[in-house]
């Protein structure tokens, strides 16, 4: 098995544990030497309802989950070289993957970056309403709904709000 998947089911062993869930795992060479970054974050709503506002990962999430998952790569050997290990949220901005994001952020603002413009447009700020079959459901900046397919947005991003 490839360390990386290795290191991401050690990873979503602990972060289940908790209750949380992986978003992403990377091993980056930066300037400080290689740097193994997790990225965790709480499981989506079972029932598929949109995420609640200010349900987020918090600096303790953070600590519980480096400590265990440092303490099992270190058993199981899985990084035979010295790393830093980052672990964080995906941040009030996180990028959206998946259809599932979509259902999950419902009520959002978010921003999309699509293949086929939409009104003329390829940028596009507004507010996620949710998703129909294969198509997010998108309320751009002026109110006018949208239906665009999942296979034509290139990247989907949430916008911070406060």
């Amino acid at each position: 098995m490839d360390p990386i998947e290795r290191i991401r089911s050690i990873a979503e062993r602990v972060a289940h544990s908790h209750g949380l869930e992986i978003f992403d795992v990377q091993m980056r060479r930066e300037s400080i030497g290689p740097v193994l970054r997790i990225v965790i974050d709480r499981l989506a709503p079972a029932d598929g309802s949109p995420e609640p506002v200010g349900d987020s990962i918090g600096i303790q999430d953070c600590q519980r989950i480096s400590n265990d998952i440092s303490a099992v790569l270190d058993v199981e050997d899985v990084v035979d070289h010295r790393y830093t290990l980052e672990v964080s949220s995906p941040g009030l901005d996180r990028p959206l993957r998946h259809g599932a994001d979509y259902r999950r952020f419902a009520g959002r603002a978010a921003s999309l970056v699509v293949t086929e413009p939409v009104d003329g447009q390829s940028h596009l700020k507004g507010r996620l309403r949710g998703t129909d079959g294969e198509c997010v459901i998108f309320d751009d900046a002026q109110g006018r709904e949208h239906r665009i397919p999942l296979a034509h947005i290139a990247r989907g991003r949430l916008e911070v709000e406060f």
